[in-house]
């Protein structure tokens, strides 16, 4: 049940969305979750401000997982988030924070898990 949502400052194309999306699917395996679950939002045009300084470029991105990650996963996530960013948007991993959300109670179709 993972939840990816990625803000960036840039102005997005659908193209650069849809890669976004993909890449982030095959990456959700590192914290042994199926793409399966996964759900992607993506909001571009987002302000965002690093030790007092608007960013041009920048990104903030905040996993959700039901359950716990681990440390060293995460780790690895956060490895591969930066690289999937850079490679896309040409945002460097001094301007990306991740953060990691650990879920008890998730909800879906109707239920919980």
């Amino acid at each position: 049940m993972p939840f990816i949502d990625c803000r960036v400052t840039q102005k997005l194309t659908d193209a650069q969305k849809e890669k976004l999306k993909t890449a982030f699917g095959k990456s959700v395996s590192l914290l042994h979750k199926p793409e399966s679950y996964l759900m992607v939002g993506i909001t571009d045009e987002y302000s965002l401000y690093f030790a007092g300084e608007k960013l041009e470029k920048g990104a903030y991105v905040s996993i959700s997982v039901f359950g716990k990650v681990a440390s060293s996963d995460s780790e690895k996530m956060t490895e591969a988030v930066c690289a999937i960013l850079n490679e896309t948007l040409g945002i460097d991993g001094n301007c990306v924070y991740v953060t990691y959300h650990g879920v008890e109670n998730w909800g879906y179709d109707g239920g919980n898990f």
